[in-house]
């Protein structure tokens, strides 16, 4: 019996209890959990500032959870077909602040839109953090 593989992405930077939860229940729906880690000028590019943890800090940081199995870097949103076909997965888990952006993909794997924490943001603790000093 083949192992089912999840997929999901992120940057993870100033990583909080919100990932930990959304990687958890990720896990849960396969056998095997491979994370996508937003690389430096993908981050850039998105967000339009560099993250605060480098790339390889972050890879390192997702790595080490027990709940994760593989870990690569991602360098373009639109490779995600890619990504999802060279990892073998099964299913894309998102956030639901996502709902309906990745359904294009559901011709190679199922799409799973998770619920986020309620109260806790990057954006939000990065902000709280700076107007601290």
């Amino acid at each position: 019996m083949s192992q089912r593989t999840v997929i999901t992405f992120g940057t993870f930077d100033v990583f909080h209890v919100g990932h930990v939860r959304v990687l958890q229940r990720a896990a849960e729906l396969g056998d095997r959990l491979v994370v996508g880690v937003s690389s430096d000028a993908l981050n850039f590019a998105k967000k339009g500032r560099s993250p605060v943890f480098n790339e390889d800090e972050r890879l390192e940081i997702i790595s080490s959870l027990r709940v994760v199995d593989g870990v690569f870097l991602e360098e373009s949103l639109e490779k995600k077909r890619d990504y999802i076909i060279e990892q073998q997965a099964d299913v894309l888990v998102m956030g639901d602040d996502w709902a309906g952006k990745f359904d294009w993909v559901k011709d190679v794997c199922d799409v799973v839109y998770l619920p986020r924490t309620p109260s806790v943001s990057t954006t939000g603790l990065i902000e709280h953090i700076a107007g601290m000093s």
